[in-house]
C-alpha cells in the first residue's frame, strides 16, 4: 500500500528537516544536518530552502515497526520497498513564496492523500502558512498539523502559538475540530476519525531531542490511502516529470489515475502541440526504484519510453489507453470562488491554470457575471494561451496570478474541433469590423483597390503626401462608390502593387466612378 503525503508550511518551518529525521532515523544537531539529506540542487544546500519537488519514503513493516535503515547516510529504496507492507511517499514542497507555482504543482499534480502542516512554535502562523492551507482546503486534501522546535521555544510562546491555531482551524473558512496529540490512545482516536475530513490532529514534535517523534511515527502508520482502485477502468497515467537517461532513453513519471498498465503495452501519448495523440509503447516500468512488471491505479511509477525524444515529452501530458478515443482542449468551463483578489476580474483576464498536472497560461474569454471581486463565484470561459491539454469534467482546478487566487472545479470540456471552428468565426467577424462592419459581400475590399494597396508604410506615404498638397477628394456620397476607409488618394510618384482585378476597376465601369478615375490620372 502507499500513502503520499504532502508537506507544506511556511519557509524555515522545519519541513525537509523534519522529514530527514524521519526516513533516516537520526536526529538534527540544531544546524540543518538532516535536511542535507534530501536536498536536490546545489542551491538548496547553500541557502537550506527547498525550491523543488523533492520525494522520500518510509517504509512500515505487518508488525507496523519502521524498516528504513541507512546506508552510510543513503537510503536503498529497493530494499526498504521489500521489507515493506506500507510505504509512506512524503512529497517535500517549498515554503518560499517565491516557490508557490512548485507548490501548489505539487498538491495538484501529485495528488496527496494528506497534507502535513508545518507550523513553527516560535515564529507561528506566518507568511505562506495559511496559503498553504487554504490550498489543501479546497483541494479537499485532508490536513494534520506538526508543530515543530519545541525544544527552543518558551512555553508562553508556544502556547500562544497553539491558541491561534485552534482560533484559524474552527474559524468559518476551515470548520475544523482540532485534536491536540499528547498520548499513544489520542493517536488512535485521531487516525480512526480522521477520514471524515472534519477532524484536524496537531502534534508537537522536536527534531533536535525526538520529543513525540514516536506518536507521529505511529499516526503515519495507521494512515490508507484514500485513492479508489478499479483495475478494470481503461488505464490513464499522468505525467508530472520527464528525464533524459543516458542508455535508457527518455523516462516519464507520474501517477496511475486507474485501471493497470503493463511492460510492453501500448497507450496514446499527447496531446502535442497540434493537440494529436500518438500511440506509445511502454518498455520498462519502475516503482519507487524498483523494476516491476505492472503499476496500478493510485501508484507512482516511472516508464521507460521508445522512439521519442524528450523534447516532445513535457509534463501535464497523459497516457491514456486507446478505447477512451481521447482529444485534446483548447478551451474549457470551469466554476470558480475568487479567494483573493486586490482589483476586479473581466473577461481577457490571464493566469495561470493548474489542473491536474496541467499548468499553463489561461484567457477569461466569457463569463456570467460583468466583472469578479474577491467572495465572488461565477462560471467562467477559458482558452489556454499556448498548447492544447487533455482535461475531464469534475476535476479541481486552481487558478492564480500573483496575489490572486481563485479555486474551482471544470463543468465542461469544449473540444478542439469547436473551439477552432469558434476561433475562427471570431476572427472572421473581426475583419468584417476592421472593414467597415459591411454585410459581407466584399464590396469594400474591392472598390478600395488603389488606396489599400502596398505595404503599410506606403499606404502611409501615399496617405501623407495627399494631406499635404491639399488633394483630398470631395467627398463622395454616392453609397455605391463610396467607401469609409479611403481617406486619400493614390499618389502617382509612388509606385503601388498591382491590384487584382475587381468590378469597379474595369474600364467598362470607370464612368460610374468619376473621383477614383480623378485620383489616378494625378
Amino acid at each position: 500500500m502507499e500513502v503520499r503525503v504532502a508537506v507544506v508550511g511556511n519557509v524555515d518551518a522545519g519541513k525537509s528537516t523534519l522529514l530527514g529525521v524521519l526516513t533516516h532515523g537520526e536526529l538534527d544537531n540544531g544546524r540543518g544536518t538532516a535536511r542535507m539529506k534530501l536536498f536536490r540542487h546545489k542551491h538548496e544546500m547553500e541557502t537550506g530552502r527547498t525550491s523543488s519537488v523533492g520525494n522520500d519514503i518510509l517504509g512500515f513493516d505487518s508488525q507496523g515497526k519502521v524498516v528504513n535503515k541507512p546506508d552510510h547516510g543513503h537510503l536503498d529504496w529497493v530494499k526498504i520497498c521489500e521489507a515493506s507492507s506500507k510505504v509512506i511517499t512524503f512529497i517535500d514542497l517549498a515554503g518560499h513564496e517565491r516557490y508557490l507555482k512548485t507548490t501548489v504543482f505539487g498538491m495538484t499534480g501529485h495528488l496527496p492523500d494528506f497534507t502535513m502542516l508545518m507550523v513553527g512554535a516560535n515564529a507561528g502562523v506566518v507568511g505562506m502558512t495559511k496559503e498553504h492551507l487554504g490550498l489543501a482546503l479546497a483541494l479537499n486534501v485532508p490536513v494534520f498539523v506538526i508543530v515543530t522546535k519545541i525544544d527552543m521555544c518558551p512555553p508562553n510562546v508556544l502556547q500562544d502559538t497553539l491558541k491561534l491555531l485552534h482560533k484559524i482551524l474552527k474559524s468559518a473558512g476551515c470548520r475544523k475540530v482540532p485534536l491536540l496529540v499528547r498520548n499513544p490512545e489520542d493517536v488512535v482516536v485521531s487516525a480512526t476519525n480522521f477520514v471524515s475530513e472534519r477532524l484536524c490532529p496537531i502534534f508537537q514534535v522536536s527534531n533536535v531531542s525526538g520529543e513525540n517523534l514516536d506518536l507521529l511515527t505511529m499516526f503515519l502508520n495507521l494512515l490508507s490511502s484514500r485513492t479508489p482502485q478499479n483495475d478494470n477502468d481503461p488505464a490513464q497515467f499522468q505525467i508530472d516529470d520527464t528525464y533524459q537517461v543516458p542508455g535508457v532513453g527518455v523516462v516519464v513519471s507520474g501517477t496511475c489515475l486507474k485501471g493497470v498498465i503493463r511492460v510492453n503495452d501500448t497507450l496514446l501519448l499527447g496531446p502535442n502541440g497540434l493537440g494529436d495523440f500518438i500511440p506509445m509503447p511502454i518498455k520498462s516500468i519502475h516503482r519507487k526504484r524498483m523494476p516491476v512488471r505492472e503499476v496500478r491505479g493510485g501508484q507512482t511509477a516511472s516508464f521507460a519510453l521508445k522512439k521519442i525524444k524528450v523534447h516532445d515529452v513535457r509534463k501535464g501530458q497523459v497516457l491514456v489507453d486507446p478505447s477512451l478515443n481521447p482529444t485534446s482542449c483548447w478551451e474549457f468551463k470551469g466554476e470558480i470562488l475568487v479567494l483573493h483578489h486586490p482589483t476586479t476580474i473581466s473577461t481577457k483576464y490571464q493566469a495561470m491554470v493548474h489542473v491536474g498536472s496541467v499548468r499553463q497560461t489561461a484567457s477569461i474569454i466569457a463569463m456570467d457575471k460583468e466583472c469578479l471581486r474577491t467572495g465572488d463565484k461565477a462560471i467562467v470561459h477559458f482558452r489556454f494561451i499556448k498548447h492544447p491539454e487533455y482535461l475531464k469534467s469534475g476535476l479541481k482546478m486552481v487558478f492564480r496570478e500573483g496575489r490572486t487566487k481563485a479555486v474551482g472545479r471544470v463543468l465542461e470540456v469544449i473540444p478542439k474541433v469547436a473551439s477552432l471552428q469558434h476561433q475562427k468565426n471570431h476572427k472572421i467577424m473581426k475583419m468584417v469590423k476592421q472593414a467597415g462592419g459591411g454585410d459581407g459581400s466584399g464590396q469594400h475590399s474591392s472598390q478600395g483597390g488603389g488606396a489599400f494597396s502596398g505595404t503599410k508604410k506606403q499606404r502611409s506615404r501615399r496617405g501623407g503626401k495627399h494631406r499635404s498638397r491639399g488633394n483630398n477628394p470631395a467627398p463622395n456620397n454616392n453609397p455605391e462608390t463610396s467607401s469609409p476607409h479611403k481617406k486619400g488618394g493614390t499618389n502617382s510618384s509612388v509606385p503601388a502593387a498591382p491590384d487584382p482585378p475587381s468590378v469597379h476597376n474595369r474600364p467598362e465601369n470607370l464612368s460610374a466612378q468619376p473621383v477614383v478615375a480623378a485620383q489616378v490620372s494625378v
